[in-house]
């Protein structure tokens, strides 16, 4: 099984579908969302670092995720049955850097699975989640931030992914609903991986 990038602007689904995609072929999952959030629950030096930068809309340092990515991805990528990327990269230069990782194991980046939905929706999406989970990190406010920083820094990446030849697109607006989308998903990883029609 191939490695699994899952790109998309926050509120996207990456979190859910990375969920769907684990269950389904038993991978491996990395979020950082996951780890940063951890790191800042429990006070870590890390977490205090991190919560300086959530709070102003800015990305992690790249080296800093780097770190703890290889770190994670070395402890459960010994199955080989592949790991999925949860967040991460959103820049070029993670890209880069994360390619480079991968090489010095051996292994490649797989596919990029990109999910497109509109700006107004993933709106609803985040302040509903606010609400309903209690993330302080998800205001009006905050969650434009993020949206100028996925623009400015994030979005482009999706070009450098279409460059290396592995990016795959699933658009809301054409799949209509969660089950379309994963079937489109799940039909596009197992043409990728030469796997047969799976239940």
């Amino acid at each position: 099984m191939k490695n699994i990038i899952i790109f998309g602007a926050p509120g996207s689904g990456k979190g859910t579908y990375s969920e769907e995609i684990k269950n389904r072929y038993g991978m491996g999952h990395i979020s950082t969302g996951d780890v940063l959030r951890a790191a800042i629950k429990n006070g870590t030096e890390l977490g205090k670092i991190a919560q300086g930068y959530i709070d102003n809309g800015q990305l992690i340092p790249d080296q800093l995720m780097i770190d703890i990515l290889a770190k994670q991805y070395d402890s459960i990528a010994v199955s080989g049955k592949g790991v999925i990327f949860d967040g991460f990269p959103r820049t070029i230069a993670q890209a880069d850097a994360l390619k480079q990782m991968l090489a010095e194991r051996g292994h490649q980046l797989g596919m990029m699975i990109e999910l497109i939905v509109s700006e107004d929706v993933l709106m609803e999406r985040l302040l509903r989640r606010a609400q309903l989970e209690g993330r302080a990190d998800d205001n009006e406010e905050t969650i434009r931030k993020r949206f100028a920083v996925y623009h400015s820094q994030t979005e482009p990446l999706s070009k450098w992914f279409a460059a290396e030849g592995i990016r795959h697109t699933f658009d809301w607006s054409v799949c209509k609903t969660k089950e379309g989308m994963l079937e489109a998903i799940f039909k596009e990883i197992e043409k990728e991986n030469g796997l047969g029609r799976m239940v």
